[in-house]
């Protein structure tokens, strides 16, 4: 079967978008982004999303699936799979290749794999009844509702939040209430590629990204949202930056506290998307991993060699 899709993946700091953005220049190719904070528009800076990227010696890229739902919501996998597949579709009834980038493990996996996914709605009683209890005590319930329901596709979703876990524990209830009301998509052939970043240099790159954000007004961005009347905890809920620069910003914690905390999690975060990655592979994914040091010239090149289309 010929491939329909290049993939790049990889963990934050790593330059895959860079190497999406050379690639779809060299093969008029289109970027699905696969970032499951980037939908978010006005969440800019701390999202990472780098716009500047999507143009390649002077010609715009053009990309998908950014900048597509509105701060305070929660853009959810279901809904992720049905856009990707309406932004898959389009480009390819176009002749054009679609290039799939990002760094949501599970969104990837959920494209590529075809996962058969239910709408799950909002269960109020359920959050009310887990309102009070902590971090630790969801998380457990949570393992707990795996192991009944026997689920694999969700098992390293990120739940460093109440509300995640909360939602998580939504959706595994529901999955387990009503197992036969999933939605089915068929799963994406797709050459998939890893930009390969050494551990030392990435935390090298993360802390100075960090930095640099902050400088370009990462803070100001969050009081904007809230200004606009966005509820402090519904930014939280996004974690990573936004989890900790909301609660700085709302005077939960001291500037030093926010850097040093948020950059840990940042780490953190990195390490776990390649863990994600890596069970790609024991879950039977073939990942051509590429040395993020090579001259981008050279890493594109390693793709196009790898292309059957």
């Amino acid at each position: 079967m010929k491939q329909t899709m290049i993939t790049i993946l990889g963990p934050t700091a790593s330059g895959k978008t860079a190497v999406a953005a050379a690639l779809a220049l060299r093969t008029e190719g289109e970027i699905i982004s696969a970032d499951s904070r980037q939908v978010y528009r006005r969440m800019d800076i701390g999202t990472g999303k780098d716009l500047a990227d999507y143009v390649v010696d002077g010609t715009p890229i053009p990309y998908h699936l950014i900048d597509i739902a509105e701060p305070g919501t929660k853009y959810n996998l279901f809904q992720y799979q049905q856009d990707f597949h309406v932004a898959y579709d389009d480009i390819l009834s176009r002749g054009k290749l679609p290039i799939l980038c990002g760094g949501t493990g599970l969104y990837i996996e959920a494209v590529l794999g075809g996962y058969q996914l239910s709408p799950v709605p909002q269960n109020q009683a359920l959050r009310e009844a887990l309102a009070d209890k902590s971090l630790a005590g969801l998380t457990a319930m949570l393992v707990e509702l795996k192991h009944k329901s026997g689920s694999t596709m969700h098992n390293h979703t990120d739940v460093d939040t109440a509300q995640r876990a909360i939602r998580a524990i939504e959706i595994e209830t529901y999955n387990i209430e009503h197992p036969t009301s999933e939605r089915q998509l068929p799963p994406i052939d797709s050459i998939v590629v890893g930009i390969n970043i050494d551990r030392d240099l990435r935390r090298e790159k993360i802390t100075r990204r960090l930095k640099a954000r902050l400088d370009e007004g990462m803070a100001d961005e969050i009081r904007a949202l809230i200004d606009e009347g966005i509820d402090p905890e519904d930014l939280i809920y996004y974690g990573l930056e936004y989890k900790y620069i909301t609660e700085y910003v709302v005077g939960r914690l001291s500037y030093e506290e926010m850097f040093r905390q948020l950059e840990i999690a940042i780490h953190q975060f990195a390490k776990r998307q390649m863990t994600w990655f890596r069970g790609m592979e024991r879950r039977g994914y073939t990942i051509h991993w590429i040395d993020a040091t090579l001259p981008m010239e050279q890493k594109v090149e390693q793709i196009l060699k790898l292309q059957t289309i």
